[in-house]
């Protein structure tokens, strides 16, 4: 059993917890709790290093993730004074593992009327997270990370994904390159001020919606990609939507509208 917090294994994951340059550095990210590890599993992700507490084997689910752990790598038992070490959490999950970034560049963008996502300036860890399962929930083909966002494997946007890291292709490009990627797409940037409600448009051609930061909304460099605008009609006096549930509603309509196209044959 690994007992001290100060071993070389233990600092190197809390580097990879606490600074981007390391993850980006090593191109590895950090993934913990039973739910997240098994995704990352079926996902085809091999462990760099796994972690995990006495416990862990004490209900079947864990033990048998236990095994797919020990089956493709090293498992090293931790006390819970180094396991806290290793988590981002104020509660561990038991397990701990260590995983390469995702490389998803063989995969297809989209079957003939693809749905992108692109993300423009989202800083807030928990929003992005969020945004992130509901797009692969609504079944988006494909995530593009516009510049000035918060780090993709952030630990808080990874827990907050749910799974989404491993369930879609994701990748950060700079401006060039998603203008490239959205070619033939229609484009609908949400604004909070646009004229034209998002459910009075089609999403069932090929299309990709931007969602902007907290603050600052799409940014200049993402509006000049959109088509038009559209908004979420609210009751006066409202705040605005954050970008996690702005997103949310937007997709979940898109994502209606595709179904009820494929349920009648259209």
């Amino acid at each position: 059993m690994l007992t001290s917090s100060h071993n070389p294994r233990v600092r190197a994951v809390r580097d990879l917890l606490d600074r981007r340059q390391a993850r980006e550095d090593s191109r590895r990210f950090v993934v913990e709790g039973v739910r997240l590890v098994e995704a990352a599993l079926d996902a085809g992700a091999r462990p760099v290093a796994t972690f995990y507490a006495a416990d862990l084997a004490a209900t079947s689910r864990g033990a048998a993730l236990l095994t797919r752990l020990r089956a493709v790598g090293e498992a090293v038992e931790v006390s819970d004074h180094v396991l806290r070490a290793l988590s981002d959490t104020q509660t561990p999950q038991g397990v701990v593992v260590v995983v390469p970034f995702l490389d998803w560049s063989a995969r297809a963008p989209g079957g003939a009327a693809p749905l992108i996502l692109v993300v423009d300036g989202v800083r807030d860890p928990g929003n992005l997270g969020s945004l992130l399962r509901s797009a692969a929930a609504a079944g988006v083909d494909r995530v593009l990370l516009a510049p000035g966002g918060v780090d993709l494997y952030n630990p808080k946007v990874v827990r907050a994904g749910m799974g989404a890291h491993f369930l879609l292709p994701i990748t950060s490009l700079d401006w060039d390159a998603v203008a490239g990627a959205m070619m033939g797409l229609t484009a609908r940037a949400a604004t909070a001020d646009a004229p034209l409600a998002y459910d009075r448009v089609d999403w069932t051609a090929p299309s990709a919606l931007l969602i902007g930061g907290e603050a600052e909304g799409v940014s200049v460099a993402g509006l000049r990609l959109a088509r038009e605008t559209v908004a979420i009609p609210m009751r006066a006096g409202v705040e605005s939507l954050n970008a996690a549930m702005a997103g949310t509603v937007i997709l979940f309509e898109a994502a209606r509208q595709r179904r009820g196209r494929l349920e009648t044959g259209d």
